[in-house]
C-alpha cells in the first residue's frame, strides 16, 4: 500500500474517532485499535496526533477558503455567490462530515502557527460573506434585516449541517441543495 493511501486512511480513522469523543480523548492507541494495527506502525506515516488534527483542520479550511475566493472574484450577483456558498457547504459536508467536527469542535487544539493561521481564514471567510450579503443589501437583492443575524444564521446552519445530514436517509444531495438555499434565502413563508 501506498504511504500516501495509508497516511489517508488514518486521517479518516482519527476524523472519525474525534468526532465521536473529540480531540484530547483520543489517543494514538485509541485509533491504532480502531485500525487494527500496532500504535508504533502509525508512526511510519505520521508525527503525531497534532499532525492529523492539523491536516484536517487546515484542509478543510483551504477549501472552504479558495471556494470562498472563486465565489468572491465571480461576477455574479449576491444572490447566486450565496448560493454557490451554501453549495460549497453542502459539497464539503457530503465529502468530509467527520472531519468537520474536528474543523468545528476540535481548532482550539491547534498549535500556534496552525492556530493563527486557521484564525485568519476563517475571519476573512466570513468577511467576505458578510461584504456580499451588504453588497446584496445595497443592490436591494436581499431583503434589509439585521446584517449580523443574516450571517450567524445562515453560518451556523451550514457549520452544523455535519451533524444533521448524517443522520438523514432519504433526502438525495441535489434536495438538500435546492431546498438549503430555497429556505436560507427566501424562508420558509
Amino acid at each position: 500500500m501506498k504511504i500516501e493511501n495509508r497516511k489517508q486512511e488514518i486521517i479518516n480513522a482519527a476524523s472519525i474517532l474525534f468526532k465521536e469523543k473529540g480531540y484530547s480523548a483520543v489517543t494514538m492507541r485509541d485509533l491504532a485499535k480502531a485500525m487494527g494495527i500496532k500504535a508504533a506502525s502509525l508512526y511510519n506515516h505520521i508525527q503525531s496526533k497534532q499532525e492529523i488534527l492539523s491536516t484536517i483542520i487546515i484542509d478543510l479550511a483551504e477549501e472552504f477558503t479558495n471556494g470562498m475566493n472563486q465565489i468572491v472574484s465571480s461576477d455574479k450577483s449576491a444572490i447566486q455567490k450565496l448560493e454557490n456558498i451554501i453549495e460549497l457547504h453542502v459539497d464539503v459536508t457530503l465529502r468530509n462530515a467527520d472531519g468537520l467536527a474536528s474543523l468545528n469542535n476540535d481548532w482550539m487544539h491547534l498549535e500556534e502557527e496552525n492556530l493563527q493561521y486557521f484564525e485568519k481564514m476563517r475571519h476573512e471567510y466570513e468577511e467576505n460573506f458578510r461584504d456580499i450579503v451588504y453588497k446584496g443589501l445595497e443592490k436591494g437583492e436581499i431583503k434589509a434585516f439585521n446584517i449580523e443575524i443574516m450571517v450567524f444564521s445562515t453560518l451556523s446552519t451550514l457549520r452544523t449541517l455535519y451533524l444533521w445530514y448524517p443522520k438523514q436517509k432519504n433526502i438525495d444531495a441535489n434536495i438538500l441543495k435546492h431546498d438549503m438555499i430555497s429556505v436560507l434565502l427566501t424562508g420558509i413563508v
